[in-house]
């Protein structure tokens, strides 16, 4: 008979997983969002570009606001890898719990 200690971690861990899955799948909407404004700035000749902050418009220098977005591309990207470690590192201790459990029935 399985435990059901080991039976409440293996569940822990799936809702770890999916939170996981769910944030990397956010971030990596926020990260093509990025990438689309920076094409469009990079392709622009205007100096001047607006923002959206909140709730108003904010006009900026366009190598400035693509310093920013370069900027923010780069820490999306090192959260999206951070995830992806932390998504495999849960799928293998999801895959030991199961093993456990297929082993206890």
């Amino acid at each position: 008979m399985v435990e059901k200690k080991v039976i409440e971690e293996y569940q822990a861990l799936q809702e770890q997983y999916k939170v996981v899955v769910l944030q990397k799948a956010r971030i990596k909407l926020q990260l093509l969002e990025i990438e689309n404004a920076i094409k469009e700035l990079e392709q622009s000749k205007d100096e001047f570009a607006f923002q959206i902050i909140g709730n108003i418009m904010v006009r900026k220098n366009r190598e400035d606001l693509l310093k920013e977005l370069k900027e923010s591309k780069e820490e999306l990207e090192v959260r999206i890898n951070n995830l992806e470690k932390m998504e495999k590192f849960l799928e293998e201790k999801i895959k030991e719990k199961e093993t456990i459990i297929k082993e206890g029935e």
